[in-house]
């Protein structure tokens, strides 16, 4: 299917549902109150309240009648807070699947050697903010890219939910459209289509509105399309030098908001999806607080006779430090309404503590996290053990995020190392490697000496599954070496006897 030749709305309103939704969780993603505020509708300082959109009915009555969609009272500055809690779902998301880098492993020993050197520390930083992207959207595309001028070797780039018109068939990625603006002047928006297939990647520039995509144009005509000019064919297709599609599509969950979508169920699901009010009532509870300790500032309200002139046209101040004031006869009065007031009003911190934590455990119940993760429920537990067992939620949800990346990275690393053999001239062949994701809770290394120690001594273990034991990421080789340097300095190793005879 060739790229979009008519002027056509863009984007395609079928993704219209799915789109505003993204919008909505990029938005609390961004911790913006400035960005939140317009989302919901409270910007309008001095409007009244309630607003007549309250009133209203369907999406936009609801929204409106959001805490963030209440204006700002007249007379008065914006108060309200902002807790960024969906930042930290989003970044603990990625913390639970990259915080060490998976490992890829393939047949071929020339091929696993370059696979190294592809994946390395710039890959696991590409992975970590592609999963924290994926948690917010809903989902994020992995693409191998290549530029010779600046890197001699292929890396993974990751495209986010929102940029991206994807076509899916039977359950997986067919074939998507990558869009950016790429130039804005005087009502006119220039968009870059990029359209991934299988073995090609069509390129094409489009001079439009804001809604329109308008009437494609040479790539020559804008600087950021201006360097594919020179590489595409007449049909402007750039080969992929893979077989397959060279994109992989990672959501993040499955989808509930458009199981009955046809164009969108394959879509997925963000860790901020159906929590959005629960995060709205979170931070009216902090607004809250922060208001008790505003009103709860110790004020002392004096009579005029205690303020001194300042100067003409400048008021006038009261000095507290002052010890004595001269002529206030005023302070005899029997009625006192001229003494000093002070207002202090009480500051109800357990009730928004308690109120703000039970909203925090219900945000990350929902979005399927337990609160050890992220330094909730008391003490840190001593073993790894304790640790799964009182963050088991959470690893559940890793081990279904882990279900959707495995294949998504396998897919896409084949994909660069075609890019790679093609473009760069290496010797390697080109096959889909092996991923296995680290283990994220590490055993404490005192947990194990002791577990080692004691098998051990009821000799229900050999040097090699101790050794194996303590140091899992060792391969064969050195697991070998260590048993032989064990076994020597415990004076172990005694020649075999059968040999020694064999050989006399």
């Amino acid at each position: 299917m060739p790229l979009p030749t008519g002027d056509i709305t863009w984007p395609p309103p079928y993704l219209a549902p799915a789109l505003d939704a993204m919008h909505t969780w990029d938005t609390w993603w961004s911790g913006d109150p400035d960005r939140l505020e317009q989302l919901y509708g409270g910007r309008s300082g001095g409007a009244p309240d309630p607003r007549r959109l309250q009133y209203a009915g369907g999406v936009v009555g609801r929204i409106a009648r959001w805490w963030w969609g209440t204006p700002i009272a007249p007379g008065e500055r914006r108060t309200k807070m902002h807790v960024p809690i969906a930042g930290d779902l989003c970044g603990g998301s990625a913390d639970l699947l990259f915080s060490e880098p998976p490992t890829f492993t393939v047949d071929d020993t020339t091929t696993q050697a370059r696979l190294d050197k592809l994946t390395d520390d710039g890959m696991l930083a590409t992975l970590q903010t592609a999963a924290e992207v994926g948690a917010a959207l809903g989902g994020v595309y992995l693409r191998p890219v290549y530029d010779t001028d600046i890197a001699d070797r292929p890396w993974i780039d990751a495209v986010h939910a929102d940029r991206g018109i994807p076509e899916f068939r039977w359950g997986r990625l067919a074939a998507v459209t990558f869009w950016r603006v790429v130039g804005e002047e005087d009502g006119q928006v220039w968009r870059h289509l990029e359209r991934h297939e299988p073995g090609v990647i069509l390129h094409g520039l489009y001079q439009g509105t804001r809604d329109r995509l308008g009437r494609p144009v040479p790539l020559e005509d804008n600087p950021a399309t201006a360097g594919f000019a020179g590489a595409v064919t007449e049909e402007g297709a750039i080969p992929t030098w893979y077989g397959g599609l060279d994109v992989a599509y990672v959501p993040n969950q499955s989808s509930r908001r458009w199981r009955s979508a046809p164009r969108l169920q394959d879509l997925g699901r963000s860790d901020l999806d159906g929590i959005e009010p629960l995060m709205d009532s979170l931070d009216e509870t902090y607004s809250s607080w922060m208001r008790d300790i505003r009103l709860g500032k110790g004020r002392i309200v004096v009579p005029n006779a205690y303020l001194q002139s300042t100067a003409p046209g400048r008021g006038a101040s009261w000095n507290p430090d002052q010890e004595a004031y001269a002529g206030l006869n005023m302070l005899a009065r029997p009625d006192a309404s001229g003494q000093l007031t002070v207002a202090q009003f009480a500051i109800r911190v357990q009730e928004h503590r308690d109120t703000a934590e039970d909203l925090v455990n219900q945000i990350l119940r929902s979005a399927g996290y337990s609160g050890q993760t992220f330094g909730i429920g008391g003490d840190v537990a001593v073993t790894a053990t304790e640790v799964t067992a009182r963050e088991r939620r959470s690893m559940t949800t890793r081990g279904r995020k882990i279900l959707r990346w495995r294949p998504a990275l396998a897919h896409v690393i084949e994909a660069l190392l075609a890019v790679d053999q093609a473009v760069f001239g290496t010797s390697l062949v080109p096959q889909r490697p092996t991923v296995e994701f680290a283990d994220s809770v590490q055993e404490d290394p005192l947990s194990l000496a002791n577990t080692a120690d004691v098998l051990r001594r009821a000799q229900a273990a050999s040097t090699d599954t101790l050794v194996r034991m303590a140091h899992p990421e060792w391969d064969d080789t050195q697991v070998a070496a260590e048993v032989e340097r064990i076994q020597q300095e415990q004076g172990m190793a005694v020649p075999d006897p059968m040999q020694s005879g064999a050989l006399s």
